[in-house]
């Protein structure tokens, strides 16, 4: 696993507590010595503060970090004032994103899609910031089709993406299938596979209704099928999404995201039957 880019994601905690946690939780997942740690940001900036926040104190513990930067409701303006705090923090790598439209959000200032925002990123700051996108194996859920998909994908590298994260998928096919299809377009940047460990079947089938991610019928009849046992429910989840990793591994993909939901425990599980 070591030759492999594995990182993990984290929210910016919203109170005092959730702060004192996610200290906890980064403390345990630092033992694993991911390459990066990255911190999402809220839709519109609605989290601008805490995320540099949390991206500071990572920074001081001695790893690296990647503020998530989405530019919805973002003017040039603001963005270039984002780069510089990022700048002068020390970041070296962002992770950049249109960013989700608010509900009832018609324009989305002066950057429309997260090409644009790449493109500006490099106008601004040159080779700076190593750049990572997002990329959706299983098609983006507000894209036209698959095809109008991969051709906005194509354009942010073109624009000058240095790797990409993909949304989470629990089938690997759809991954390979992507991967192959962007090689085709002659794109060769790292394509990191996003894994969303399984520990709360309601909460699971919430986010994947939201983002578009698919759950094979089997893998979502099983975990509805244990009910309030959640002892089985992340026992029959770790085996699903340990095999799921192995084999995107095995298939050459060129590293693992972990979105860890601020929990040390399910990616830990995770890793350890990988590096076993």
């Amino acid at each position: 696993m070591a030759t492999h880019n594995f990182s993990i994601e984290f929210f910016p905690p919203k109170t005092p507590e959730g702060a004192e946690k996610l200290r906890v939780t980064r403390a345990k997942l630092s033992e694993l010595q991911p390459k990066y740690f990255s911190v999402t940001f809220g839709a519109g900036g609605t989290t601008q503060q805490g995320t540099l926040d949390t991206v500071r104190e990572i920074l001081a513990a001695g790893e690296e970090a990647a503020p998530h930067l989405s530019c919805v409701g973002g003017s040039r303006e603001s963005i270039r004032a984002v780069l510089g705090e990022f700048k002068a923090a020390g970041v070296n790598r962002i992770v950049a994103l249109r960013g989700d439209l608010p509900s009832g959000y018609g324009a989305s200032g002066e950057f429309r899609y997260a090409n644009e925002l790449v493109e500006f990123i490099r106008a601004e700051t040159g080779d700076h910031f190593h750049i990572e996108v997002a990329a959706y194996p299983e098609v983006h859920p507000q894209a036209r089709s698959p095809q109008d998909d991969l051709q906005a994908f194509a354009r942010k590298v073109q624009a000058g993406a240095d790797a990409a994260i993909t949304q989470y998928f629990y089938n690997a096919d759809a991954y390979f299938q992507f991967v192959e299809q962007t090689q085709k377009l002659g794109i060769n940047v790292p394509i990191v596979a996003g894994i969303m460990p399984i520990t709360n079947y309601t909460q699971l089938m919430r986010f994947s209704d939201m983002c578009g991610a698919e759950i094979p019928r089997w893998v979502r009849l099983k975990l509805a099928s244990f009910g309030d046992d959640t002892a089985s429910i992340k026992a029959f989840g770790l085996d699903v999404v340990t095999s799921l990793c192995e084999r995107l591994l095995e298939g050459g993909a060129p590293g693992l995201h972990f979105y860890s939901m601020n929990q040390a425990a399910p990616t830990t599980a995770l890793w350890q039957r990988l590096v076993r």
